[in-house]
């Protein structure tokens, strides 16, 4: 019998297992694919091109967890963008945003010099807020209250709150509770400059920038750093997997035993709790507890036997609201693209940069109104990564790779329709690849190879419910206490025995693998008061 029997070699489910091993625990991690990385994997997707298929970018990946599984040790190398992010907006304009407060100054004043004059104080109070919350990133939820409405209690976290200066608890609030685009409207003039905050109010949100709540998921994408510093954005050598493989390295080294081509069908029960798993196969694996990196809506809908908890508490696990709006592809270039307001296919700043298609806030929202009346948008938003400029092993010479991560498509297509149809996925597919072109018209005929995952394919290859690439939307009533669902966020779920150590839970989606850490400690400290299983 093991300690713990961790459902999912992800890579918060990997975290868990190194934190759980190095206590002293034993340890077994059990993995449906035949590779471990869940959406945090790199692969060949054509002859001689490599890039990670979901997940595709570093900077949210939390650094005392880089530093606890020395991650660097097992072969982690994290590459830094020489450029934050690029928009083309027509055939003469584009807004390209350097590193460095006083570059980033002068890029912004091409477009509105009133604008530019606001950065500095934009930036400082993103920072101060991103500052209060970091912390709370690594802390375990109270058990109690729910949402945003624990900011306001005179809990730890509504303790710090009040200790800030009345403006700034003002930010506070218009951050939780605010669109990006109310938001961002007190800040900035130019619609350009607007969209390209904006824009990340909607990554892996189902939501359009008009949409309550956008403004914390934009502050949710500045908790990250890069080699130390706030606010960067890089690439793993060798593409996300090259995360995961060091966790895993760093977890049998502390002596994990990792299980591939093994999906968890059902928890095992006895005497009412958990008794460790049963296997698709019908292998029992015995363990002391479970600890879960599958989307809590997963879980309950699938995993979690009948009767084992109550079915009012199941329902509100299974009614979670899920769904990003999200479709990957990667496609193999013979060439870059070349952008007629920056132009050249030879590597120039914006190649290594992030490369987004949503040049006003009029387009973002209709991208989001589109899917929600079609299916999927006719403009859709794109953000395009090219590693290859950074990362020479990814791709043969002289040639690229590009991660396309694209907003917004339904999860459920109307009218009967399905992603199951891979003619559904290909056909938008070529949508996006024409999106694309309107902005570098020698794209579509630079690809060579393309790998397409529409929400479907995500959820049946990774367990992302309706493809939401955070376990669960990052809404107002799905937030810190009432994460997972309000009375359950402390990662102990209503099944004596069964943690949840992934997206699902605080602080969230991204790989950080601070929800697994956070997992680790609690279900170490169970052990240590001989409380598993109570």
């Amino acid at each position: 019998m093991f300690d713990v029997a961790i459902i999912g070699a992800g890579h918060n489910g990997l975290t868990t297992a190194a934190y759980l091993a190095a206590a002293g625990h034993s340890v077994i991690v059990l993995e449906k694919n035949g590779v471990v990385g869940g959406a945090a994997v790199t692969e060949e997707f054509a002859p001689g091109f490599r890039n990670s298929v979901a997940s595709y970018t570093v900077s949210l990946l939390n650094p005392k967890v880089i530093a606890d599984l020395e991650l660097s040790r097992y072969g982690l190398e994290v590459l830094e963008r020489p450029a934050a992010n690029f928009w083309p907006v027509d055939d003469k304009r584009g807004l390209l945003v350097p590193y460095g407060a006083d570059a980033r100054r002068r890029a912004f004043a091409e477009f509105s010099a009133r604008d530019a004059d606001r950065l500095a104080a934009y930036d400082a109070a993103l920072e101060r807020a991103a500052h209060v919350l970091r912390d709370l990133v690594t802390r375990t939820p109270p058990n109690a209250g729910g949402g945003v409405l624990e900011l306001l209690k005179g809990g730890a976290i509504g303790r710090r709150i009040l200790k800030l200066s009345l403006d700034d608890q003002r930010l506070m609030l218009d951050l939780f509770t605010s669109s990006a685009s109310d938001f961002l409207d007190r800040w900035f003039e130019n619609d350009t400059i607007k969209a390209a905050f904006a824009f990340d109010g909607i990554v892996g949100s189902y939501a359009s920038p008009t949409t309550p709540g956008t403004a914390y998921v934009l502050l949710h994408h500045c908790f990250g750093e890069v080699n130390g510093k706030t606010g960067s954005w890089g690439h793993a050598r060798g593409g996300m997997g090259a995360i995961t493989q060091a966790m895993a390295a760093c977890a049998r080294a502390n002596g994990v035993e990792i299980r591939t081509d093994s999906s968890v069908a059902e928890l095992k029960m006895s005497a009412g709790r958990v008794d460790g798993v049963v296997l698709a196969t019908g292998e029992e694996v015995r363990a002391r507890c479970v600890a879960a990196n599958v989307p809590p809506k997963l879980l309950f809908r699938k995993i979690v036997p009948s009767g084992a908890c109550d079915e009012t508490v199941r329902g509100h696990f299974t009614g979670i609201r899920s769904g990003s709006g999200s479709f990957r592809m990667n496609v193999a270039l013979a060439k870059l693209p070349d952008f007629p307001s920056r132009p050249g296919s030879n590597k120039q700043l914006h190649h290594s940069s992030g490369i987004v298609i949503g040049p006003t806030m009029k387009y973002l929202e209709d991208a989001y109104l589109d899917a929600r009346a079609f299916g999927w948008s006719k403009s859709p938003a794109v953000e395009i990564l090219i590693p290859s400029t950074i990362d020479d092993t990814l791709a043969p010479p002289g040639q690229h790779v590009a991660s396309l991560f694209v907003q917004h498509v339904a999860p459920s297509l109307p009218d009967g329709r399905s992603w199951a149809d891979p003619r559904e996925k290909e056909a938008f597919a070529d949508v996006v690849i024409n999106a694309v072109s309107a902005f570098a018209p020698n794209f579509k005929s630079a690809v060579l190879h393309r790998q397409v995952l529409s929400p479907y394919d995500l959820e049946q290859r990774f367990g992302l419910v309706d493809g939401d690439i955070f376990h669960g939307q990052l809404t107002l009533g799905q937030l810190f206490s009432a994460r997972p669902i309000l009375g359950y966020a402390n990662y102990r779920m209503p099944v004596p025995g069964l943690y949840l150590c992934g997206s699902g839970a605080h602080p969230g989606g991204g790989v950080t693998g601070a929800p697994g850490m956070n997992a680790a400690r609690e279900i170490i400290r169970d052990f240590k008061l001989r409380r598993v299983g109570t």
